[in-house]
């Protein structure tokens, strides 16, 4: 049998099409049958779509029982009008299932700056609530409801069994274009039937969001509408977790950054017009915050990713890129390595350029999955991120995106 976050139990969705994109399911929702423990992580962007500040408002208090998604429009530099037609949505949704407005979290994607559809969108919700379901189709409905520019649905499950408990975790993603590591970089809803503090259940989502969404990269805008959100609703059974002392927290945890990976992955292999997928793992450093920054420097430099849609065997952009990330960085003491899933090849050992095979590395690099692993040298630390090449095709593609 398909599991998918409709196995998580308590949980019901559905995605429809409501209008506002032409053929296309453009409505999702995600109901909890109990009020639950909910986080988010919000974009990062000064400019934030209505949605946002509404979902920031209801969040106040980490609780929450529905997530509603439109997409078509992102509902962002809208204004006025905007903002009532983001409330009115937490208002509809929230006297279809009679529940408090404030249990419902907001969320958009599409183009910014176009009049949002309010009346299609808030029909869409009356029509489509009762059919609420915990079919595992209503969760692909679900999936596929919130896509813009994706080529496929991106969905995740994960479950694991805890003193006779089974606790379950799933999610669905949406994200191709303005990917960029600066929480969030997308639209992502998790569902948990976990019982967990809502308090401890915000920090372990930004922890497992930092490692996961935080660490992808496809062309470095980060945009109006980004938003990672999860409810646990405590259906599991399980003790509830108030410690990160409990065992249970530190495999939830686990569990949860599994899924997550899993999700920015997809997303990552998504990316608009891209051709490759990459995996940039950074070793041996001072500490993971600088591991970290040394990936995004190197995932996000327009070069590194231009040279790995050409197959040119570069690697001076990469280093050259370290020294870019803001914090202290020696290359005479650090190991390169590229190449690709079966094969990596040192290029650059202790400062010293090695003399590698360049046709080889061309022959490598003209693989869909690619891999650059820099040791740093300077202490025991890592960090792992994921991005794509910049092609021609993105560039065409975003060059008419709305005409």
């Amino acid at each position: 049998m398909i599991k998918n976050i409709t196995s998580v139990k308590g949980i019901k969705c559905w995605g429809a099409h409501s209008g506002v994109k032409s053929m296309r399911r453009d409505l999702a929702i995600i109901y909890s049958s109990v009020q639950a423990a909910a986080a988010a992580t919000l974009t990062q962007n000064k400019v934030q779509a209505e949605p946002i500040k509404v979902t920031r408002k209801h969040l106040k208090d980490n609780r929450a029982q529905v997530i509603v998604c439109n997409a078509g429009n992102a509902n962002a530099c809208t204004g006025e009008q905007g903002r009532l037609g983001a409330e009115a949505m937490a208002e509809t949704v929230a006297e279809m299932l009679s529940i408090p407005k404030e249990d419902v979290i907001v969320a958009s994607t599409g183009l910014i700056g176009e009049k949002f559809p309010t009346e299609e969108v808030l029909e869409g919700i009356r029509t489509n609530i009762p059919k609420l379901s915990d079919n595992p189709k209503a969760g692909s409905f679900l999936a596929n409801a919130i896509l813009t520019t994706d080529t496929f649905a991106k969905e995740g499950f994960v479950e694991f069994e805890w003193e006779g408990n089974t606790i379950s975790l799933g999610g669905v993603a949406k994200g191709s274009g303005m990917i960029h590591p600066n929480m969030a970089t997308m639209l992502a809803f998790v569902a948990t039937d976990i019982d967990i503090d809502e308090k401890l259940l915000q920090k372990t989502l930004q922890y497992c969001v930092d490692r996961s969404f935080n660490m992808i990269t496809v062309d470095g805008d980060t945009s109006t509408n980004d938003m990672v959100a999860i409810l646990a609703n405590g259906l599991a059974g399980n003790t509830k977790i108030t410690s990160e002392e409990d065992p249970l927290y530190l495999v939830f945890r686990e569990k949860l950054l599994e899924l997550l990976v899993h999700l920015a992955k997809l997303i990552v292999s998504d990316g608009e017009g891209a051709s490759k997928f990459i995996e940039y793992r950074v070793t041996k450093a001072r500490s993971e915050a600088n591991a970290r920054l040394f990936v995004r420097a190197i995932s996000d430099s327009l070069l590194v990713k231009t040279a790995m849609f050409g197959r040119d065997p570069n690697w001076g952009r990469i280093i050259a890129a370290c020294g870019n990330a803001g914090i202290t960085f020696n290359y005479k003491k650090a190991n390169l390595y590229l190449g690709d899933n079966e094969n990596l090849v040192l290029v650059l050992k202790k400062g010293t350029p090695t003399d590698f095979d360049k046709n080889f590395m061309k022959k490598l690099l003209r693989e869909s999955n690619i891999r650059v692993h820099l040791e740093v040298n300077t202490g025991k630390a890592e960090a792992v991120g994921w991005g794509s090449d910049l092609t021609t095709d993105y560039v065409m593609f975003n060059s008419v995106y709305t005409t």
